[in-house]
């Protein structure tokens, strides 16, 4: 298991000393490079969020924002690699759409979520997004797909089934050729707006900033037999009662067309694309104690009235860590020659 944050800082601090120490040991000056500093915004969804990951920040325990999340992780790594992030503001949270960048969301009990763009400034130099997936309809999709999802196990993700008349181990048909084709392809259009409104959003609200987009983690691996078994040391499945023969729906007519959508419409609006999926094969939902997403119904670290929220198929603390080190390192890479 990989180092709690604090630990890792404090490795980090003691870092130049080993250095100097070992510098003066063979007479070779050792001089850090000059660091980049930067005001960072962070926006995002409950994969940005560390939904699932304990503890959740008191101010924000209804967008279900970790502590240490993915942002966190990125600050971290990014010091390490002579780039100094202020963070401004992180307003990922849990549920989040590409149209609450500039749209309240709704958080129930009456409760919102301001709009996400206005954390940013006009002194910003950094946006990092990750959005998406809520708006092409992942919860549904999911829930279409799984019974259990439908009765009481499901009532915490904020999503309906497409069309519950549906039965669930048909969804692979219903989406591919019946009326749930029709609306998959409604959300991606959505979505494809939705993104060039957000970049539009980032110039107007921090015409100066950088805008880096990240994409979303694999889920599902190329073998799905290996999704068949339960988790390690837990009795789920990683897909639950999804059909596998929905699995590979799920990657490749869900999230493959997502993430090909987010790197276009990233590139034709002059902003940086981290591409999370061609890195995270090895720690899919089925990749057994190496996994980097939680089971979908597999219990989080996170409670609420003393009953753990279900992972959802979110990123756990191997997953959060990886993608924070893998965006950290593409991010650095625009700074640092």
């Amino acid at each position: 298991m990989r180092k709690s944050l604090s630990a890792r800082r404090r490795a980090a601090a003691l870092l130049p000393l080993v250095v100097m120490s070992l510098g003066a040991w063979t007479h070779a000056p050792v001089r850090p490079p000059n660091p980049v500093h930067l005001r960072a915004v962070f926006l995002g969804d409950a994969y940005t969020a560390g939904y699932g990951i304990a503890p959740v920040d008191g101010n924000a325990l209804l967008c279900v924002r970790a502590t240490d999340n993915v942002p966190a992780v990125m600050v971290d790594q990014l010091a390490d690699q002579a780039v100094e992030v202020q963070v401004q503001a992180d307003v990922s949270c849990a549920g989040a759409r590409l149209n609450h960048v500039w749209e309240p969301q709704d958080l129930g009990g009456g409760l919102t979520a301001e709009p996400q763009k206005r954390a940013l400034r006009k002194d910003t130099q950094l946006v990092v997004g990750s959005l998406g997936a809520d708006t092409v309809g992942l919860g549904p999709i999911l829930k279409q797909c799984s019974a259990r999802l439908r009765g009481n196990e499901g009532a915490l993700m904020p999503a309906t089934a497409v069309d519950t008349a549906s039965p669930a181990a048909d969804c692979r048909a219903f989406f591919e050729k019946g009326a749930g084709a029709t609306w998959l392809k409604e959300r991606f259009a959505v979505a494809a707006t939705d993104l060039d409104k957000l970049f539009s959003e980032i110039r107007s609200e921090s015409p100066d900033a950088r805008a880096v987009l990240v994409g979303y983690p694999r889920l599902v691996p190329e073998d799905t037999t290996t999704c068949r078994a339960a988790v390690p040391g837990g009795t789920e499945k990683p897909l639950a009662d999804v059909p596998e023969n929905a699995l590979s729906f799920l990657d490749k007519k869900v999230q493959v067309p997502l993430n090909d959508l987010m790197k276009a419409k990233a590139a034709a609006n002059g902003a940086h694309f981290v591409d999370l999926y061609a890195h995270t094969e090895p720690l899919t939902a089925c990749a057994g104690l190496e996994r980097g997403i939680g089971a979908l119904l597999e219990p989080s670290a996170v409670t609420l009235l003393h009953q753990p929220l279900p992972w959802f198929l979110h990123p756990n603390e191997t997953g959060r860590d990886t993608y924070g080190d893998v965006a950290a390192k593409d991010i650095a890479k625009l700074y640092v020659k």
